[in-house]
């Protein structure tokens, strides 16, 4: 099983029968969603009668499920409040086992062409921190693709912030390595290694280090790393589970358009109910896990676009089922998409969401994980294949589903079915269904408010207004944002149009 774990694609194997099973799996995510939408209109057109049935009880579930969510919400972020007021300095010491001092944190940050402004922002958050400095192994991995300006760039930070922390380390990925793919994960995995070196010089336990991946524009909160090392030294198994903040995109939120808000605070939303989902929550962009288990599995795979959630889907398989990912309910502050003008920060966010989708190479990959691991128990195998097909599937069609296509059966139902009183009640039914589920965006209104940072002096009072008028663009943006990206993904991957990975700009204004 373990010449399996650092596959990519169905290209990758070398047996004729595994390539064909494998391009099987990459086939179906595709197959099902289009096949949903196809058959809904098929339904609409042939049978309007069960057609309007089944959009009924779906606005039912998705009712419920909204209902189900925003309780989640609501819990959430009464524990990411409550852990933002904790002293977890405090609590390290309050510890009776482990001796905290002894963890020593390396925090690699993948670094392409981004302003000089983010890193600073990024390092001065770091440097921040209540967490001992000298516990702090800080590694920039900056690309040689990225030409001499973005290395100029890197060596300025290192004179700025270098002599911070315990160590300080530039590392520069080589371009054009055959069998890579060009991307964060091959330029993380590249410094994690040299990062190794060090640390094997030191001499310090590997089970004493933990690794955050960050994204260069993460700016911690000041206890973050005392936060996290109470939860990695109070975990039942610490070598065998990640820790997953709540990615919150808020640095430059009062500066976003309106769109890019919707999409990032809703990104935001939806990590907080998977906290409270920990056991289907797989990693997701900056998240944290103990140096051994990263060695042991090789770091993170130098094939894929999606390696934040990769590497969990991964080590779950690498030990047989025996991980964990834990929910830290605690905050990092990342940027959200913004450009030049709003349609080119649009075109970003698409671009963006379509890079995130594309997370669905991992179905595949995991399912055929599961079909060769013998060890792994088969409910667990069934638990989870189940939730990432379906939160694939849910991905490209429910937004179609609830706002699009509601109306098909009066549309293509025929004569016959609009003089029923079912056609008469179809769009009543369904207009009260969502107008209840849209109940929903008051409670995101009301938390967008309480999740902003202090206005900046160059907005007015006024702005607040926006923030709360923008959720009337969700039914849009869930689908030229949500449902579309995703068919884009699938369809890519059932054909085999494998995707690169995309750097999303980051800018301040």
């Amino acid at each position: 099983m373990k010449k399996y774990i650092k596959i990519g694609f169905a290209r990758d194997l070398e047996s004729p029968k595994d390539r064909r099973l494998f391009r099987f799996l990459e086939i179906m995510p595709g197959v099902l969603s289009w096949g949903t939408l196809i058959l809904m209109v098929i339904m609409s057109w042939k049978v309007p009668v069960l057609a309007a049935f089944f959009i009924i009880a779906f606005d039912i579930y998705w009712l419920l499920k909204t209902v189900f969510l925003a309780f989640h919400q609501r819990f959430s972020y009464r524990r990411m409040r409550q852990n933002l007021k904790i002293d977890w300095s405090a609590k390290l010491e309050e510890l009776p086992f482990k001796n905290w001092r002894e963890i020593y944190h390396v925090v690699i940050f993948s670094f392409y062409k981004e302003n000089i402004e983010i890193l600073r922002a990024s390092f001065n958050a770091l440097c921040k921190s209540k967490y001992p400095l000298d516990k702090l192994i800080v590694v920039l991995g900056a690309e040689e693709r990225a030409g001499e300006d973005a290395l100029k760039i890197a060596e300025q930070i290192k004179q700025e912030f270098g002599d911070k922390f315990f160590k300080f380390l530039i590392t520069v990925h080589p371009k054009d390595i055959i069998g890579e793919l060009a991307g964060k994960a091959s330029n993380e995995t590249f410094a994690g290694r040299e990062a190794k070196k060090i640390i094997d010089k030191l001499k310090i336990p590997y089970e004493n280090i933990i690794v955050s991946s960050f994204d260069i524009d993460t700016q911690v909160y000041p206890h973050y790393f005392s936060c996290l090392s109470f939860h990695y030294l109070t975990c039942p198994d610490p070598l065998h589970s990640s820790f997953q903040p709540i990615p919150v995109y808020d640095n430059n939120i009062w500066d976003a358009p309106a769109i890019s808000r919707v999409i990032a605070i809703g990104a935001t939303f939806w990590h907080m109910v998977q906290q409270e989902r920990p056991e289907r929550m797989s990693t997701f962009s900056s998240h944290s896990m103990n140096f051994k288990a990263l060695i042991e599995m090789d770091f993170w795979t130098t094939k894929n676009v999606s390696e934040d959630s990769r590497i969990y889907w991964q080590a779950l398989l690498f030990y047989d089922g025996n991980y964990h990912n834990i929910p830290l309910y605690y905050p990092i502050a990342m940027d959200a998409n913004l450009a030049e003008n709003f349609w080119i920060t649009a075109k970003n966010v698409f671009k963006q969401q379509t890079r995130w989708s594309w997370g669905v190479e991992n179905v595949p990959y995991f399912t055929f994980g599961c079909i060769k691991n013998k060890v792994m128990s088969f409910k667990k195998k069934l638990y989870n294949c189940f939730n990432h097909w379906e939160a694939f599937w849910s991905w490209a069609t429910n937004s179609l589903i609830i706002f699009a296509l509601g109306w098909l059966p009066l549309l293509l139902g025929g004569d016959a079915f609009n003089r029923t009183m079912l056609s008469y009640n179809l769009p009543r039914m369904t207009r009260t269904i969502m107008t209840a589920a849209m109940i929903g965006l008051v409670g995101s209104a009301f938390y967008t408010l309480k999740l902003l940072p202090p206005r900046p002096a160059k907005h007015n009072s006024k702005k607040y207004i926006w923030m709360i008028l923008q959720w009337i663009l969700v039914p849009m943006a869930t689908i030229v944002f949500g449902s579309i990206p995703a068919l884009i993904s699938q369809t890519r991957l059932m054909f085999g149009r494998y995707m690169g990975f995309w750097v999303t700009p980051k800018n301040k204004r």
